[in-house]
């Protein structure tokens, strides 16, 4: 190369060295989080996260060693309890052999991350969650401030550190999930004694000063929330939780409860999450997730429950395809459950995380692997309607009749007229949740005037047939299904938008209308619920939200309401109406004893001024306590002249 093109090339370099200089000073600085809750008002949850969809979880540790279930360790110190039972059969009275006996035996002898996860990545999971440190107060990381933990006791291994090494060789993101906020309060039985029997009065294990690391010390009497007052525990929870989110390069974390510790100390993790990923990454790469109300700050988590209809922020649903921790007891759920709960949850702009719970030894049980390969099955073939949606208009066709935050939603039955929708690039996708025995798919919401251009069911080859009427898409499925379980139609068209498809409540013979809560409409933040094999309306936290029916009444007249509700005690009071038009009727709830105390109620009369179709509305008017009540139904029987 000659003087003077070196000459040139250097000159270059130091004008674009000097420019780039220029550019960076001028960049304005990246703006850190703080606590306070204005500033995590511009978290965005991350499209990773709203892109992968399917996450699964390792709830394990020290706790599945004697193969009974979630909660052992709490467990094992209350008289009387199944799993106390178990561990004085199997390893001896508390007071001599507790809870720190049953860590040693965890030993995680055939526990192979790599394997594990190429199963997890196959089954379609775009995430992998780690427990971190469950209530047991016993971290599974390489702790820097904790002696209880994995690396120096039980399987004598970097749990976390391994996971996440399966999880990044394999291109999965990597969280890890909490609970350990809930241990100070969570471990106060361990401090206690038998109240009857031989060993009535000789303290459990956890009274000895020397495991106060483990079991904590002594709760103060007024100190037993689920999240404790104590001031030295919260410090000690944000110590060892920052050294998990410095040392873990985390795309998420999981906490078990709402933000903890009245969202001060909680806040201050949050902030430091975001700005962590900040500093590494350029921008909040993310994801911290509570089961507590976010307006997008976080994402809200629903514990073995879904959201009621589409929420407008990003939200997860984690659950387990049995207890939380092994149990030799509990059945495992079927593969179409899991692909069932993915599509309703992805519908409504949510995330699932799935508990696969592994044996002592780390190992799965051959049903479990049966189970996870049946549903990689289904994602290889239908993904695209999965992974990198977003939530259609509306989220689908028929209510799944499950529980929300908290409540159950595992018995949900579905059928072929239960669509759910996603949509991405110009795609719309209905995925029916059956297979109708006529092989004729209705889809109400895409009645005329929606212009349908196209309609394809994904693993099948050939075209079908269908026809747009007023009542709806009518697709004529072919005689072999693709697939096992869902059933996916991409369909394309312009502009397309749903078709109201609510259910108009019939008349009895009589002329009575029962309106039950599975036929409602939700407005807010409702969600139903089952108590006691029915469904209510429930998680009616604010008094703005309300709730409403169409019902088509055989006659005009005067008609007796009767509604159907529970209440716990202490929350009583709430103040409600109940209209139709211009006409209303009003009513106070009592309490019933309970949330799921239900019991009949007869409000007053209530007049219908025209026959025919109308909408009932129920609204709260005063909410002095925790919530309006749970609602299962509203009657109206006519009144005679």
């Amino acid at each position: 190369m000659n003087a003077r093109r070196w000459t040139t090339l250097l000159a270059g370099a130091a004008l674009s060295l000097l420019a780039a200089c220029a550019a960076t000073k001028s960049d304005p600085p990246v703006k850190m989080f703080t606590p306070d809750l204005e500033s995590l008002k511009a978290y965005r949850a991350p499209e990773w996260f709203r892109d992968a969809k399917f996450g699964i979880w390792a709830h394990w540790g020290p706790q599945a060693v004697p193969m009974v279930g979630d909660w052992y360790a709490r467990n094992m110190y209350i008289q009387g309890h199944p799993q106390y039972e178990h561990h004085l059969k199997n390893y001896g009275h508390p007071s001599e052999h507790g809870y720190k006996d049953i860590i040693p035996l965890w030993k995680a002898e055939k526990w192979d991350p790599d394997r594990l996860m190429a199963l997890y990545k196959k089954a379609g999971a775009r995430y992998f969650v780690s427990m971190a440190c469950h209530h047991d107060n016993f971290d599974l990381w390489n702790s820097k401030y904790h002696k209880w933990n994995a690396v120096r006791m039980g399987p004598k291994r970097d749990v976390v550190g391994d996971w996440q090494k399966a999880a990044r060789k394999l291109g999965l993101r990597f969280g890890v999930s909490e609970h350990m906020g809930a241990s100070f309060t969570w471990w106060q039985p361990s401090h206690g004694a038998d109240k009857t029997g031989s060993k009535a009065g000789v303290p459990y294990d956890g009274a000895d000063p020397k495991y106060q690391d483990l079991y904590h010390p002594p709760a103060a009497p007024d100190d037993k929330s689920w999240y404790s007052t104590n001031p030295a525990w919260q410090q000690e929870w944000f110590t060892r939780i920052q050294d998990l989110v410095d040392n873990y390069d985390l795309d998420l974390l999981y906490s078990d409860g709402g933000v903890a510790f009245g969202n001060d100390v909680g806040r201050k993790m949050i902030a430091h999450l975001y700005n962590t990923s900040l500093k590494q990454r350029g921008r909040a790469d993310v994801v911290y997730t509570s089961k507590q109300k976010s307006q997008g700050m976080w994402v809200e988590d629903l514990e073995r429950g879904v959201m009621p209809r589409i929420n407008p922020d990003p939200w997860q649903t984690d659950t387990s395809i049995a207890d939380w921790y092994y149990n030799k007891n509990w059945e495992y759920s079927k593969a179409d459950w899991v692909i069932h709960s993915l599509v309703d949850i992805v519908s409504k702009n949510g995330n699932l995380l799935l508990n696969v719970v592994q044996r002592p030894d780390g190992s799965l049980d051959a049903e479990v692997e049966g189970m996870l390969e049946e549903v990689g099955a289904w994602t290889s073939l239908n993904g695209e309607a999965i992974y990198g949606t977003r939530p259609w208009v509306t989220y689908g066709e028929r209510p799944v009749k499950g529980g929300a935050a908290g409540g159950s939603a595992e018995d949900s039955a579905f059928s072929a007229k239960d669509i759910r929708f996603t949509t991405k690039k110009g795609a719309l996708y209905a995925i029916a949740m059956g297979w109708p025995e006529n092989r004729k798919l209705l889809i109400r919401s895409l009645a005329k005037p929606n212009a349908v251009k196209s309609v394809t069911l994904l693993g099948y080859k050939g075209k079908l047939a269908w026809t747009q009427t007023e009542s709806g898409l009518e697709v004529a499925l072919p005689a072999q299904k693709p697939c096992k379980y869902a059933f996916v139609l991409e369909i394309l068209g312009e502009n397309l938008q749903p078709v109201s498809t609510t259910a108009v409540v019939s008349p009895g013979s009589d002329g009575s209308v029962a309106l039950e809560a599975a036929d409602a409409e939700l407005h807010g933040a409702l969600r139903t619920e089952e108590h006691g094999g029915k469904t209510n309306i429930g998680f009616w936290d604010e008094a703005s939200d309300w709730v409403s029916w169409k019902a088509d009444f055989r006659q005009a007249g005067v008609y007796e309401v009767t509604i159907e509700y529970a209440c716990a005690n202490e929350t009583q009071g709430s103040e409600y109406e109940i209209a139709i038009g211009n006409a209303r009727v009003a009513g106070k709830i009592a309490a019933t004893g309970g949330w799921d105390k239900f019991t009949a109620s007869r409000l007053g009369n209530l007049k219908v001024a025209a026959p025919g179709p109308a909408t009932l509305t129920v609204k709260a008017v005063r909410k002095p306590g925790q919530a309006v009540m749970n609602l299962r139904s509203v009657k109206l029987k006519p009144v005679k002249p």
